[in-house]
């Protein structure tokens, strides 16, 4: 179901309103529907085939398998755009043409496409330039109350949604670790969905995280995308990377006498699972020391349903990559009630990060990929 709604049914609508609008001979329809045909098992390949064909063939095809996992997703990035685009377009080629008929409909039409596909094509330019360019550094300063004054002005990087795998490799994440270390920052926050495969086939490309430097040490919790290749083997990696992992557990951070709490839990999505270790803010704190100010690294911004009501005063997250690019990042706020920046939620800020990297298309087009320097000021 999945595949057909965000794979089969916009290549078919793209496909069919392409040789509708451009008016093809039968022959030149033909020949396009199979160009096109061509170009959508492309995408199947490349995205499908990461999961089934791809780990079959990695040896004898090693050095096809990053063009194939590019050109797919790059043209999935595209296909995705220029469905929405044309579907407004056919609403304005509809009103249109209730309003005035254009004296030349087929010419109207035509016209109309080359500006929805130069559109979109432009679009995808703009997402795949802001994409490979790196995360930008945003600054963000959160007012607690009770922060004890020997926190006041307390950093925490935070790099979330990193996504290693078919397009993401090496060099980006060196990238996002040498970005962070200029920070110098006082602790790292890493919130989840950080893979898209399997340890033997991403290990040198997290390897860059071994690196990352802050004066009390840098925490990792789950995503919904750690679970679907391995959560458990995934957090022993971490640790092995000098990587502290909270799941559903809290570390103490003490500075000059003082302290607060900093805690984590498994992504939310386990609570569907059942699992014994699901998602549980409460479980995270047991054992605490009273009257801290307690940090929440939580994947999903969603968690505030069960973090609030247990005392934190923050919580950072990711999970939304705020829709990732346009024009799916003005739907975004229909289906999240928090997915950027800073929120208040009754007693708790919430901070959403969106995304170091990118998931599936290349593509970040409005919504540009971040990394988070949040401090935190002492308020009354």
């Amino acid at each position: 179901m999945f595949l057909f709604l965000f794979l089969v049914l916009p290549n078919l609508y793209v496909a069919y309103r392409t040789v509708s609008l451009l008016s093809l001979s039968p022959l030149h329809a033909v020949i396009f529907s199979l160009a096109a045909l061509g170009l959508f098992l492309i995408q199947a390949l490349g995205i499908a085939g990461e999961r089934t064909f791809f780990p079959h063939w990695k040896e004898s095809l090693a050095s096809l398998v990053p063009v194939i996992s590019w050109s797919a997703y790059l043209l999935y990035g595209f296909v995705s755009i220029l469905f929405v685009y044309l579907f407004f377009g056919d609403i304005i080629r509809i009103v249109w043409h209730l309003i005035s008929m254009p004296e030349n409909p087929a010419g109207f039409d035509r016209t109309l496409f080359a500006a929805v596909a130069l559109a979109a094509l432009l679009t995808a330019a703009i997402g795949l330039w802001q994409a490979t360019a790196g995360p930008a550094v945003k600054h963000v300063t959160v007012p607690l109350k009770n922060l004890p004054a020997a926190f006041d002005g307390f950093t925490i990087a935070q790099i979330s949604d990193l996504h290693t795998g078919p397009t993401i490799k090496r060099p980006y994440t060196q990238k996002i670790v040498d970005i962070t270390n200029e920070l110098n920052p006082d602790l790292v926050a890493l919130t989840g969905d950080f893979v898209d495969g399997k340890i033997a086939e991403l290990a040198k490309d997290v390897e860059p995280l071994r690196d990352l430097k802050s004066t009390y040490g840098s925490y990792f919790v789950t995503g919904n995308h750690e679970y679907y290749w391995g959560a458990e083997g995934w957090l022993g990696h971490f640790k092995a990377l000098g990587i502290d992992v909270l799941p559903n557990e809290h570390r103490v951070i003490e500075r000059g006498g003082e302290a607060i709490l900093i805690a984590g839990v498994n992504d939310y999505s386990t609570l569907a699972m059942h699992s014994a270790n699901a998602c549980n803010p409460e479980k995270s704190i047991q054992g605490a020391p009273e009257g801290l100010v307690k940090i929440l690294l939580a994947h999903q911004p969603v968690t505030y349903e069960l973090s609030e009501p247990a005392g934190f005063d923050l919580q950072l997250s990711g999970h939304t990559h705020s829709g990732q690019y346009f024009p799916f990042n003005l739907v975004i706020p229909f289906f999240q009630k928090y997915y950027k920046g800073l929120n208040r939620h009754g007693d708790m800020w919430i901070y959403v990060n969106t995304a170091s990297g990118y998931w599936g298309p290349p593509l970040r087009a409005g919504v540009p990929p971040e990394i988070t320097l949040i401090t935190l000021k002492r308020s009354e």
